[in-house]
């Protein structure tokens, strides 16, 4: 499955966010572990320049996460794409993500033509993000609302990537996942989080594995503007 994102021409980006700059990163990636082609080409596709503040552009193309305002980070290449690549193993076609952040984990997501439901609970990240899409011809749906709550009239989902870490996981997520669906959750508080899969099996029973070592913004309640 290759990327289906037609980036309009503005987007595209030169020097410093050039395709050789996004093929180095991709190369690291998969020296890190990433062997999913699809998932390393979405990342080599979406222009991660456009998901950032103008002035760290520069730095779009390392492997490290990068602040947005509002206390929240862009997640590290790396760690977006060892979660896009463990949903990609289920085959989903319907994907809730909770937490938008800047958009790019989304944006990753739908450069694989996947059916994306993202929810933000702060309100000026969500309309940054929604400009981001709409500049790069992206449908994904987005909520202003409490993440922990999901988005239960669109569910289940055979997918659900969680971008904040909680003490554990959120039972009003699991039960939005589909039978056969993977939820994707770093898991932990300020001493320590792993990125957690969480599968559901067709006869209900419901199976975990960690995969990593993770450093997330915490899970927040409520909503802001």
């Amino acid at each position: 499955m290759s990327p289906r994102l037609r980036l309009q021409p503005e987007a595209v980006g030169i020097g410093m966010t050039s395709q050789r700059v996004r093929d180095r990163l991709v190369d690291r990636l998969r020296e890190a572990g990433i062997v999913d082609e699809s998932t390393l080409n979405a990342i080599r596709v979406v222009p991660r320049h456009l998901f950032i503040d103008e002035a760290l552009a520069s730095r779009a193309y390392e492997d490290t996460a990068l602040p947005i305002g509002h206390g929240q980070t862009i997640s590290q290449p790396w760690v977006v794409a060892r979660m896009t690549e463990a949903v990609l193993q289920v085959s989903p076609k319907k994907v809730l993500e909770v937490g938008t952040g800047s958009g790019y984990q989304a944006a990753v997501l739908g450069a694989l033509g996947l059916e994306i439901y993202t929810v933000e609970r702060i309100g000026d990240l969500l309309r940054q993000a929604r400009k981001r899409f709409r500049a790069l011809g992206m449908n994904i749906r987005t909520k202003h609302d409490d993440g922990r709550a999901g988005w239960a009239e669109h569910g289940p989902f055979d997918a659900i990537v969680v971008t904040a870490a909680a003490p554990a996981l959120v039972d009003e997520l699991v039960g939005q996942l589909a039978e056969g669906g993977r939820l994707v959750a770093p898991v932990g508080g300020p001493g320590g989080q792993s990125l957690v899969q969480l599968d559901r099996k067709a006869d209900g029973s419901i199976e975990q594995r960690v995969l990593a070592p993770v450093t997330f913004v915490p899970l927040l309640s409520g909503m802001l503007d």
